[in-house]
């Protein structure tokens, strides 16, 4: 039986973070889980293998630099796309995520139609 939602995985350590981008993926009809740690992210993602990932940059336990390379060097989880959701504005952050990967990079607080369009466009629906 195919999945009727898309399934987003949200890599996130502050829960109010978790639950404002939670609640706009929900209300675009997307299914949700959680990570909020380096080895959380990379084990669900194994287990659920979710249609596109929000990633944060900063996480306990390493960072989201770390998490996304690790993910792009695993077969079968290589292809899964992530979009970089996050509060470090170094100059060199968003040039190192996108040459790391990331489909998108965006910064908090991020506006959710942007978040919207990036999730789409990830997960391969054509935005309204």
């Amino acid at each position: 039986m195919a999945k009727s939602k898309k399934t987003i995985l949200i890599i996130e350590d502050h829960a109010d973070t978790q639950l404002v981008v939670s609640a706009c993926m929900k209300k675009h009809q997307y299914e949700t889980a959680f990570a909020s740690d380096v080895v959380q992210a990379l084990g669900l993602t194994r287990k659920i293998r979710p249609d596109a990932i929000i990633l944060d940059l900063g996480l306990p336990g390493g960072n989201g630099f770390l998490v996304l390379q690790r993910l792009k060097a695993i077969t079968g989880l290589a292809d899964i796309p992530i979009i970089i959701l996050t509060a470090d504005d170094s100059p060199d952050s968003e040039q190192k995520g996108l040459a790391a990967g990331a489909v998108a990079f965006l910064y908090k607080p991020v506006q959710e139609k942007a978040l919207i369009a990036a999730v789409r466009c990830a997960v391969g629906e054509v935005a309204e």
